[in-house]
């Protein structure tokens, strides 16, 4: 199939994706992801306490947020360490957090119709920390270019005090993630629960969740069921026409840490792969969906200028940084440049 072949099959892809969104089903974005300017929020709880015992305590922390800049708010709230691997002490000295408002922000207020939020860290000290999260925003952002079905997130200078002491205990940048129910609002549909799926449930769309996937290099995550036996998925949320969908279900994918864009210290390839580095990539789209890959890659050419931008876009990012993040995407470009890469790469490696 040539290059011009798959660009027409990816412009009829996107508008078939246009007219399967009921306009009257749909809803505006929360005021707290409408925009991408950083915030300055200061948090102030008792971290000392919270991240001595965040492997072990789901305890649920008085605590109070101020929202800083033109506009100022100060919000009490709930906070709890959140999280699986990151709460692990061995990796995380400080981990991610869930923030819950004890009284539903009021309009005019930057976090109206937000109740609970979940907020990524920086994990250590060490500020070169600091860019493995940065990259994971990034990661995120790459996504919304894709497509509107993916999370929305707002970069934040947060500065931690704790209450005991008042004293700041670090300052770094971190981001909230938008709700999943407010995501499915956004898109007209209702986020769906199940402990499995089959592929055969899933909407076409998994092809651009699988290939973006491959372009971040990020192998742990599952669209059919959670490897530790909850809810599906690993890493992801499934969203339909309405909460009883059992099919054209579309997986929304999330944690990006163990991603070979991001390559923090402790990501490791999972058991199944030979790679021996997370910054291998390798493909693990499904087969019944070729069609639809061939398709997303040509999409994916097309905003090849998008997603260089969004990464150029990030704050704090070092120069080291960003050099070596674009040169991994500017990979991706290199393993589908043609036919015969696309093949090799792609769909020879389906499952």
């Amino acid at each position: 199939m040539t290059r011009m072949v798959l660009i027409l099959a990816a412009l009829i892809l996107t508008s078939v994706n246009v007219a399967l969104a009921d306009p009257a089903k749909t809803g505006k974005v929360t005021p707290l992801f409408a925009d991408d300017a950083v915030l300055q929020i200061t948090l102030t709880a008792p971290f000392s306490t919270l991240k001595r015992n965040s492997s072990l305590d789901p305890t649920k922390y008085a605590a109070r947020l101020d929202l800083g800049g033109d506009s100022p708010e100060t919000h009490p709230i709930q906070i709890s360490a959140r999280g699986k691997t990151r709460r692990n002490q061995d990796i995380c000295s400080f981990p991610p957090l869930r923030i819950r408002f004890d009284a539903k922000p009021q309009k005019g207020s930057l976090f109206k119709k937000q109740r609970k939020l979940k907020l990524v860290t920086h994990c250590r000290k060490s500020t070169r920390y600091e860019q493995y999260y940065l990259l994971e925003y990034t990661a995120y952002k790459l996504f919304n270019e894709i497509t509107p079905q993916s999370f929305n997130v707002r970069l934040a200078q947060i500065s931690y005090v704790d209450v005991k002491n008042n004293r700041e205990v670090a300052k770094r940048y971190g981001f909230f993630i938008e709700d999943v129910d407010d995501l499915a609002r956004r898109v007209g549909k209702k986020e769906v629960d199940f402990p499995a799926i089959t592929r055969q449930q899933l909407s076409a769309d998994v092809a651009e969740v699988t290939l973006f996937q491959y372009l971040i290099g990020n192998q742990d995550w599952s669209v059919l069921k959670n490897h530790e036996g909850s809810d599906c998925c690993h890493n992801g949320k499934l969203i339909g026409a309405d909460k009883t969908a059992n099919q054209n279900i579309v997986p929304i994918p999330y944690d990006f840490d163990y991603s070979g864009l991001v390559d923090t210290p402790y990501a490791v390839p999972p058991a199944i792969s030979r790679a021996r580095t997370v910054r291998r990539r390798a493909y693990r789209g499904f087969c019944d969906f070729n069609d639809q890959t061939l398709s997303a890659v040509a999409k994916f050419h097309t905003l090849r200028a998008n997603f260089n931008a969004q990464l150029n876009a990030t704050p704090g990012l070092t120069k080291a940084t960003r050099k070596k993040a674009q040169k991994y995407l500017d990979s991706f470009f290199k393993d589908t440049k043609d036919d015969q890469s696309i093949e090799r790469k792609l769909l020879k490696k389906c499952r």
